[in-house]
């Protein structure tokens, strides 16, 4: 079972994650991303809506013809999403009403309906679930960190306004990094959400580099040990 499901869980925390290699979902990534809270509360909506649609299409994946399976996919995502978004605004109307338009936005996210495509469409249900949960905590995990570096830098806290998620208990997690912090406003800007993510992209492929590196070495090594041994 291990040996089905690492490759799923590497490509979607890592190798293929849909935020730093596909590059996909961009437009809400940058436009929210600008405290912990914001991304992590879009991450969440994201990675239920991927977790669901990824079960239903692999469920129904029998019985979609091919030549409607996107108008299928989408009204399946569409329909998922409302059901989040209702729920936000229910139970998280202050936080609702900041992510705003980006919570309906989510239908027409290319990595949900790419992976509906890709993978839900075509493998049993067990795999396709995972492909999602592991694809939208890679997506959350890309927001968290940039919505931390964003919020640092340009309010010098982190966890503000904790408590649109969590309630009032938690409005003292939030931790001041600078004080007397004026703020830098590029940080809160697209420019800032454009620059924190090439920041993090770059940094992902310096550890890809090194550690392609260390593998042909680590591969010479064990050969000259062999041969010795012989």
């Amino acid at each position: 079972m291990n040996s089905v499901y690492s490759p799923i869980i590497r490509d979607g925390l890592w190798k293929n994650n849909p935020a730093l290699v596909q590059l996909l979902g961009l437009c809400p990534l940058l436009a929210v991303s600008n405290t912990v809270i914001n991304g992590l509360g879009l991450g969440l909506a994201t990675i239920l809506t991927l977790v669901a649609s990824n079960g239903i299409v692999s469920l129904l994946r029998k019985h979609i013809p091919d030549e409607a399976r996107l108008p299928v996919f989408v009204l399946i995502i569409a329909s998922i999403v409302t059901i989040i978004e209702l729920s936000m605004n229910a139970w998280f109307h202050e936080l609702y009403l900041i992510l705003g338009i980006f919570i309906p936005l989510i239908v027409t996210n290319c990595a949900i309906t790419g992976r509906a495509e890709a993978f839900a469409s075509r493998n049993p249900v067990g795999p396709a679930i995972v492909d999602g949960l592991m694809m939208g905590i890679g997506f959350t995990a890309v927001l968290v960190l940039l919505g931390a570096m964003r919020e640092v830098i340009g309010l010098g806290t982190l966890f503000s306004e904790a408590h649109l998620m969590f309630g009032e208990a938690a409005r003292n997690l939030t931790i001041t990094v600078f004080e007397d912090y004026r703020g830098f406003l590029l940080a809160l800007l697209p420019p800032g959400a454009f620059i924190g993510l090439g920041l993090i992209v770059a940094l992902k492929n310096v550890i890809d580099a090194r550690q392609s590196t260390k593998k042909p070495a680590s591969a010479e090594v064990e050969t000259a040990e062999i041969l010795t041994a012989s």
